[in-house]
Formats: C-alpha cells, sequence, structure tokens
C-alpha cells in the first residue's frame, strides 16, 4: 500500500499540465500546475476539482472553526432541559460521558475520511471513492440531501436558540415583566439569520480572523463562568444530588422509569455533531489533509471532556430543580445564572451565550454555503449552475449562501403554528447529520475500498467505526420517540415525521428526475501523464463528459 501511494505521489509531481482559472475580475487564465499549492494541485489531479477558493485558514483558526462548531457553553444551554425532564442532574452527567464516548467515534471515523478525501463535499464525496461505481449515484443522493437538510435544520434551530437566548436575557434585565412569545422569537429568529448571511457575504479573510479569536472567547466564558457559580452559588447540592439517579426526578412519564434517562442523550448529540462542517471548508485550508482531521478530532475531544465538567458544575449549582424546570422565560441555565449570580452576572452570561450561537451559526453556515456550492457542482441540487457562482470581490459563493439563510429562515417559520413541532427540528438535527456519516463509514467497512490518508487510526479503525455506526442505530430510535407520555398533540415529538419528509421528498426526486441523469460526485478536471495523449474532460449539466461546462475549461 505504502508502495502504491508513492507511486501515484510521483506521478502526481511530475505529471505536467495547466488548468484555466478565472480572476477576480472575470478574466479567464491558466495556471501551470506546478504553480499552484501542494493543496490545489492534489484538488485538481487527485480529485478533479477546480480550486476556486483562497486558502486562509492554518491550525489555529481550523481548530477554532471546529470548536466553533459545537459551542458547547451556548447548546447545553439551550438543550439542557432535555436531560433536566430525563432524570435532572445524573442524566445530565452520565448522558454526557456515555453518549460523548459514541460521538466521540463518529467524529474519529469522520477525521479519517476527511484525511484521505478531504474535498468541501465533505463526507458526501467520499462514498464516491468508497462503493462500487454502480451504487454511487444512488448512495450518494441520499446521503448528500439528509447531509443538507441537517445543516439546515440545525443552523435554523441554533438561530431559533440564539433568540431565545437574547429575550431571555431582556427578560430579566426586566425583573421578568416581559415574557417573550413564539412570535417575538420567530421575528428576532429572523432577523439573526438575516445578519448571519451578511457576515458570511464577507470574503474568507475576514471569516478565518473572526473564527480565530473565538476559541479563545469561548474558553474564557466556561472557565470564568464555572469559577463563578461555584464560588456565589450557596448551598450547593451535594454529590448524591449531582451523581445518583434519583426516580422522582424522572418527569417524562415512561415507564420503566430508568428508560427516562436515556432521552438525556439528545443534549450531547446535539451539541456533538456537524463534524463534517470543517471538511466542508478544507477547501480553504493549508494542509487540509492534516490539519482539517486534526481539528476535527481535537475539537470533539475538547467539547467531551470540557462538557463532561460544565455539566457537574451545573449540577452542584442548580439550585431548585422545580424552579428552573418551570421558569418563566423557559430557559433553565438561563434562570440558573440568574438564581447564582444575580440580575447583572445572569444577563452577563446569558448574553455570552447567544454571543457563542451567533458564532456557532457563522461557521455552521459557511460550511452549509460551501456544501450547497459542493453540491450544486455535481448537480445534485435543482438551479445548479446557479449556486455554483463565485462572487469575484469576495471570492465566496454568496448565491448559496443566501439560498441558504432563506430555507433557514422557513424552516422556523413553523413555530408560528406550533412551539411543539419547531423541537423536532432539535432531534431530526442529529439524526440527519450522523446518518450522513454512518454510511459512508458503512461504506467503507463494507466495500473495502478505502486508502488511508495521514490521518487515521490504524488498527482500531475498524473497532472504532463499528461502534460509530452501532450507537447511531441506538440513539436515532431514541430520539424519534416521544419525550414525554401520555403523548399528545402538544408535546408530540415530530422529529419522525420530519425524517420521513426528508426521505421521502429526496427519494421522489430521484425517482422521477435524479436517475436519469444525476451521476453521483462529477469531475471538473482530468490531468494526465505528459506521455499520454492529450485528454479535455469536463463534466456537462446532464452529468457526462463531454465537451465544456461554464467556465470549466481544462489543459493537459
Amino acid at each position: 500500500m505504502a508502495s502504491a501511494l508513492a507511486g501515484a505521489e510521483e506521478l502526481r509531481r511530475n505529471s505536467v499540465g495547466a488548468i484555466e482559472l478565472t480572476d477576480d475580475h472575470g478574466r479567464r487564465r491558466t495556471v501551470q500546475l506546478e504553480e499552484l499549492s501542494a493543496a490545489d494541485r492534489e484538488l485538481a489531479e487527485k480529485f478533479g476539482y477546480k480550486p476556486v477558493f483562497k486558502r486562509e485558514f492554518g491550525y489555529l483558526s481550523t481548530f477554532s472553526f471546529a470548536v466553533s462548531i459545537s459551542g458547547l457553553f451556548a447548546t447545553v444551554a439551550t438543550t439542557y432541559v432535555y436531560p433536566l425532564y430525563a432524570g435532572g442532574s445524573s442524566s445530565a452527567v452520565w448522558c454526557w460521558l456515555i453518549s460523548g464516548a459514541g460521538c466521540m467515534c463518529i467524529a474519529c471515523s469522520v477525521a479519517e475520511l476527511v484525511s484521505a478525501y478531504p474535498t468541501c463535499g465533505g463526507l458526501y464525496y467520499t462514498v464516491s471513492r468508497l462503493a462500487p461505481k454502480e451504487y454511487v449515484p444512488a448512495i450518494s443522493w441520499v446521503d448528500g440531501w439528509l447531509n443538507l437538510l441537517g445543516q439546515v435544520a440545525g443552523i435554523a434551530s441554533s438561530e431559533y436558540g440564539s433568540a431565545q437566548l437574547l429575550l431571555a436575557a431582556v427578560s430579566m434585565g426586566t425583573d421578568f415583566s416581559y415574557l417573550p412569545t413564539n412570535d417575538h422569537t420567530v421575528g428576532v429568529m429572523a432577523g439573526l439569520t438575516i445578519l448571519n448571511g451578511v457576515i458570511n457575504s464577507l470574503p474568507t479573510y475576514w471569516m478565518e480572523k473572526m473564527t480565530k479569536s473565538y476559541v479563545i472567547f469561548h474558553v474564557l466564558v466556561l472557565v470564568t463562568c464555572s469559577i463563578a457559580l461555584l464560588a456565589k452559588t450557596k448551598p450547593r447540592h451535594d454529590a448524591d444530588f449531582v451523581f445518583v439517579f434519583h426516580d422522582e426526578y424522572a418527569t417524562s412519564g415512561w415507564t420503566p422509569v430508568g428508560f427516562s434517562f436515556l432521552f438525556g442523550f439528545l443534549s450531547v448529540s446535539w451539541t456533538m455533531t456537524d463534524y463534517d462542517a470543517t471538511a466542508h471548508i478544507t477547501e480553504e485550508i493549508n494542509e487540509p489533509e492534516v490539519k482539517a482531521p486534526w481539528a476535527i478530532s481535537m475539537a470533539m475531544a475538547f467539547t467531551y471532556i470540557v462538557g463532561f465538567l460544565f455539566n457537574i458544575v451545573l449540577g452542584f449549582c442548580m439550585g431548585d430543580y422545580t424552579e428552573i424546570l418551570t421558569s418563566p422565560i423557559e430557559q433553565p441555565v438561563a434562570q440558573l445564572f440568574f438564581n447564582s449570580l444575580g440580575k447583572g452576572g445572569g444577563i452577563f452570561y446569558t448574553v455570552c451565550a447567544f454571543i457563542i450561537l451567533q458564532f456557532v451559526c457563522f461557521t455552521a453556515t459557511q460550511a452549509l454555503g460551501r456544501t450547497v456550492f459542493a453540491f450544486s457542482r455535481d448537480r445534485l441540487i435543482p438551479l445548479s449552475r446557479v449556486w455554483t457562482i463565485i462572487n469575484r470581490r469576495t471570492g465566496t459563493p454568496l448565491y448559496a449562501v443566501w439560498i441558504s439563510i432563506f430555507w433557514c429562515i422557513v424552516i422556523n417559520l413553523i413555530a408560528l403554528g406550533s412551539y411543539t413541532a419547531i423541537l423536532g427540528i432539535f432531534n431530526v438535527t442529529a439524526i440527519a447529520l450522523d446518518w450522513s456519516y454512518v454510511i459512508p463509514i458503512m461504506c467503507k467497512l463494507i466495500f473495502n475500498k478505502f486508502e488511508p490518508g495521514p490521518w487515521h487510526m490504524g488498527r482500531f479503525s475498524v473497532f472504532v467505526n463499528i461502534w460509530a455506526c452501532l450507537w447511531t442505530l441506538f440513539v436515532s430510535i431514541i430520539f424519534i420517540l416521544p419525550t414525554y407520555r401520555p403523548v399528545t398533540a402538544d408535546n408530540m415529538n415530530y422529529a419522525i415525521a420530519y425524517l420521513m419528509a426528508i426521505f421521502v421528498a429526496a427519494l421522489t426526486y430521484w425517482f422521477f428526475v435524479g436517475k436519469h441523469w444525476y451521476v453521483g460526485p462529477l469531475v471538473e478536471a482530468e490531468i494526465v501523464d505528459e506521455n499520454e495523449p492529450t485528454k479535455e474532460k469536463v463534466a456537462d449539466s446532464d452529468g457526462g463528459s463531454n465537451g465544456a461546462h461554464d467556465n470549466k475549461e481544462v489543459h493537459v
């Protein structure tokens, strides 16, 4: 294997060719392969894609990007209600430890695939390298749509949570004389989502600068908040309350009562997901085959360990369990801040949680915009010619960004009709995203076509991959069940309805439209050895490879 990889690398270094690019002023120029960076040359030669993004991300900014996707401090705050109903503090602590281990297996499996195939298509692209050719179109179609809709649901739910946190801070400022309504939350959400689109309209250079500073801010907030809570909360709970499961705190109505404990997994899985967001910016990272998987694995390890400790701090400083669970602002952690730290401290750390969740939305939308671009590049999405346009001034796919913003707002309009229905978005995010990762992992295990990149798990790879698949199957069953019993229209878990809608829409579109022209991830450029006859291979709009398409001309 090592000699084969070395031979392939030698061929790439010795190949002679050029690729035609469009500059910032719309002028077309031919660039020799040896003039490109190693990452851009590999993108053109190994994966068949033209380099169109500037590679601005280094180690720190890539790690910060990966950390920001989890938004630990804020996402725990917005999802803490699930383990509270499931079993109180013990559910939050032990579900994090158990579920986090499963999430780490998924994250490391994703990192391994990203190292081998670093393109902004993410895990969707890897199907073309891991599955037999005849299965690639159908598998990549389902995987791509799951990933795309999971990302949209993730950003929509994060923006909704941001609006809730901001209005909770406002409510604290009025001593709870103002209480936000669903209509208010949806209105603020729409404004924040538009702001998110404006931020993501900036060039990659500015996005990298913003992202680099984020991880420092996040760590400072986590540390100072934990110290402040431990110092100011009097009296604190004992270890029995924090670590031992008590039936009286399992208020979900499920029997046996221990089954209620399992619903605490939702908070962990919603926080520790979207692992491949970093993969979607690999075409903007220097040495992506090394830095991207390193960032994914290290960021998730950071989230796992620090999240476990933070949940313990919240358990000791929770105060009156019933009071925070029935908070008028419907944000248990924000109420906890207010009770322990007073009005000023409560507002400060709730606003910090809001800012952190906005960073989650900024980075997740950057990843989503690149996903829409990559999927459109492969003709997976209708009107694909529009979403692949790169703005000359910013060097980013602005149309892809704004169509993403549009759908995130549309999804959250569901809350105008039913708050319970919008809660299903939280559930479906983790399920759709994790299955979009597990499908390529299963292809790796079943078809045995995987060629590892620089970052891989060696002898532990198969075991970790298998556990990632089994864990995803297990928690998916938990997440589609109603979290409260008896089940009514007001507490129904609508995640299963959303999932079925996703599958029905994707499969219907496939059978009536997609299967007639979609062939899986396309090749824009094929580079050949100088001793072979000159070739020109460019994917056309029908998924073929005859003639030129748009400006993607290749000279070899």
